[in-house]
């Protein structure tokens, strides 16, 4: 059997997903993260919701089949029809939008990178403002959207010529004062240091036998009532075996046994069963 990261990546491929990802003159990479097995494991808790309201309402459980490759192809949404009716196969874009310009990733000064989307003609006018150029709102090559996305090679063109004039945050400050939606890639170390995710408790402490405290991504989405809460890092496979049955599920120690001794449940501590 293979292991869950490699079923996954076999799976991000079978997707399509994998296919639009990259620049189009290079081999499509992978992602640098586990995508298909977060995606797979989203569509898994919210079957199990749907089928928790079912059961709530007819009595009646059901399996919740959640397939790695199928919710990675969902993401694939828009180019289903398009090659269905038009026999339009979705290629590769890099960091552009295709048919949306500008938006796209632009390198500063300084050698960091910035998203700009300006796709909206408003936003537009307000970005050639920001650059000090508002002649390019009403530019005829680049009046409206389709305009720009048929010349899109030129917009982008002006858009990364400005920015590289800029550092980060000169750019950044003329693009929010221009009311231009942007914002630099961040790495890991730059998420640690932004305020936002603290006050959003995105940024969660927890505690855990070996290091003591682990900071972890915090619980998302966010309830009013029932916000969530995390109260361990991890755990021991297993560790809460005999609790959770015995607790939540109300079985004893003969039921117990007979489902670690046909294989359906491990742990430690578990009872035996009367053979």
């Amino acid at each position: 059997m293979l292991a869950p990261s490699v079923r996954g990546v076999v799976c991000e491929a079978m997707s399509g997903l994998r296919d639009l990802t990259g620049e189009p003159d290079a081999p499509p990479p992978r992602m640098n993260t586990s995508l298909t097995d977060y995606i797979a494991g989203l569509y898994a808790a919210f079957g199990a919701m749907m089928a928790l309201q079912e059961r709530a309402r007819t009595g009646s459980g059901q399996v919740v089949d959640a397939a790695l490759h199928e919710g990675a192809f969902t993401f694939m949404e828009p180019h289903v029809p398009a090659f269905d009716k038009l026999g339009a196969v979705a290629a590769r874009a890099g960091h552009r939008l295709p048919g949306n310009t500008p938006n796209s990733l632009y390198e500063t000064r300084d050698g960091r990178h910035v998203v700009i989307a300006a796709a909206a003609d408003a936003v537009w006018r307000r970005l050639a403002h920001a650059m000090g150029r508002p002649g390019l709102g009403p530019d005829p090559r680049f009046a409206t959207a389709r305009d720009r996305a048929a010349n899109a090679d030129a917009c982008e063109e002006l858009v990364a010529g400005w920015a590289a004039t800029l550092d980060l945050d000169a750019l950044l400050a003329a693009l929010e004062a221009g009311g231009v939606p942007a914002a630099p890639i961040y790495n890991v170390a730059d998420i640690f240091s932004d305020p936002h995710y603290r006050a959003r408790d995105m940024l969660a402490e927890a505690p855990d036998p070996e290091w003591g405290s682990v900071t972890v991504t915090g619980v998302a989405p966010k309830l009013s009532a029932t916000p969530g809460r995390i109260r361990w890092a991890g755990r021991e496979t297993g560790v809460d075996t005999v609790s959770v049955l015995q607790g939540e599920l109300g079985l004893d120690d003969e039921e117990i046994g007979s489902l670690a001794a046909d294989g359906v449940v491990a742990g430690a501590g578990l009872p035996q069963a009367k053979r």
